[in-house]
């Protein structure tokens, strides 16, 4: 039996279960799963300069941007095997390998190099930091050059439509036409929804994992006790904090909010039970247990990576994001000749399966060709981040499938993988 005949035999196993010319940066050469990608570099990317700045959902202007990203692999002679990574609320450009002096590799490491699901010796992969981040594109922290201060609450409000918008102008400057792939999960799966519906003509494929076509009134209020917890934060300051203390006691218990929502009952069960933690310390509102530590350090540690200015515009966007714009779903995707794969978690409750399945119902009835793959996990939303085994397999060969039919053959381009 050939590849091709086994990766759909294997998907529609998965998916049947019961119960439902520009400069592109140079990178290291490797060869081995073990090795990955190694020591990657930051790559920087300006434009939108007064008079052409960028046209924002909202109508206003914002520029001049900069957007920072990372490749990995090799762009083939026809600039035809590059996938645009697009991460999460809390991510960022550094999906793989690692920074000079760095310990932990980026964010998707286990996903992206040699032999894994987005596999380097055969696609070129990029992924860069959302417009509003704080990892450095431009975002609420960065300088306006109106005043040369941050902007702060100034920063226009954003839309995931806008966050599209600039990475369409990176891959216009990298001079890639056509993406082989979009892929996301959680935020980054909206992301590739937008890509589906406003540049249809623009990518082969799309793998659409653990995500929504909007919001729901839940998932509304779960941002929403997470930015007021910010903003009732003293040190808040409407957003004007930079010059002194940030918000960190906000932005703390906003993250610990989502961490909640981020892990099923389940796994919160087998990871904490009821035990106490190592350093915890009982006192009259606390009974030092282990999941009360966990949460702790987790927001502790988020505040010295992430701005909090970044979370409220980041998850605003989140929360208005549409893609349907208010017609049927099923008429956005009408037309569009991408392969699309949808990947969802058994036990994800805070974007859960049937979200995935509105999706899914709808290319179907758009005519687009899409495989639905439901895992079963125990993990949550965690699932998207942590079935690497899965995914892979499924990534794996859904590329492939679509790499023979695009013609995508030989050096830095696809070969059938042994079954």
């Amino acid at each position: 039996m050939s590849a091709l005949s086994l990766l759909s035999k294997k998907i529609d196993e998965v998916t049947q279960r019961p119960d439902p010319e520009a400069e592109i940066p140079p990178q290291s050469s490797h060869t081995t799963i073990t090795s990955g990608v190694g020591i990657v570099k930051t790559n920087y990317f300006h434009f939108a300069f007064p008079p052409e700045e960028l046209t924002l959902e909202s109508g206003e202007k914002l520029g001049p941007i900069t957007v920072v990203y990372e490749t990995y692999g090799t762009l083939n002679d026809r600039r035809s095997n590059a996938i645009l990574i697009l991460h999460a609320l809390t991510g960022d450009a550094h999906a793989a390998g690692f920074h000079k002096g760095d310990e932990k590799p980026g964010w998707w490491d286990d996903m992206i190099g040699p032999g894994k699901a987005f596999d380097t010796d055969k696609y070129f992969v990029i992924c860069s930091n959302v417009l509003g981040g704080c990892q450095g594109t431009t975002g609420p922290s960065s300088i306006n050059p109106k005043t040369g201060r941050n902007y702060g609450f100034d920063f226009p409000v954003i839309g995931i439509s806008d966050m599209v918008k600039v990475q369409k102008h990176l891959m216009d400057h990298l001079k890639i036409d056509q993406l082989l792939s979009v892929a996301g999960g959680s935020m980054g799966g909206m992301q590739t929804l937008e890509w589906v519906a406003s540049y249809p003509d623009k990518l082969e494929s799309a793998i659409i994992i653990a995500t929504a076509a909007k919001h729901s009134p839940q998932q509304i209020a779960f941002n929403e006790v997470g930015r007021q917890s910010i903003m009732a934060d003293p040190h808040w300051k409407n957003g004007n904090y930079y010059d002194g203390h940030p918000p960190a006691k906000g932005l703390s218990v906003a993250r610990m909010i989502g961490h909640i929502t981020f892990m099923s009952e389940t796994s919160m069960g087998e990871k904490f039970g009821r035990r106490h933690g190592r350093n915890g310390k009982p006192h009259k509102f606390s009974n030092g247990f282990a999941v009360e530590e966990y949460l702790h350090n987790r927001g502790d540690n988020f505040v010295n990576r992430f701005d909090a200015n970044s979370y409220l515009y980041i998850t605003k966007a989140i929360d208005t994001f549409d893609v349907s714009r208010g017609r049927n779903l099923h008429e956005v995707f009408k037309g569009i000749e991408a392969k699309v794969l949808v990947i969802a978690f058994k036990s994800d409750w805070l974007y859960p399966a049937s979200q995935s399945r509105e999706i899914v119902k709808a290319c179907k009835l758009a005519g687009v060709d899409t495989t639905y793959c439901e895992i079963d996990s125990t993990y949550g939303h965690d699932a998207f981040l942590l079935e690497v085994e899965e995914e892979t397999h499924l990534i794996k060969y859904f590329l492939q499938k679509v790499s023979l039919e695009n013609g995508i053959t030989g050096e830095n381009g696809i070969t059938n993988y042994e079954i």
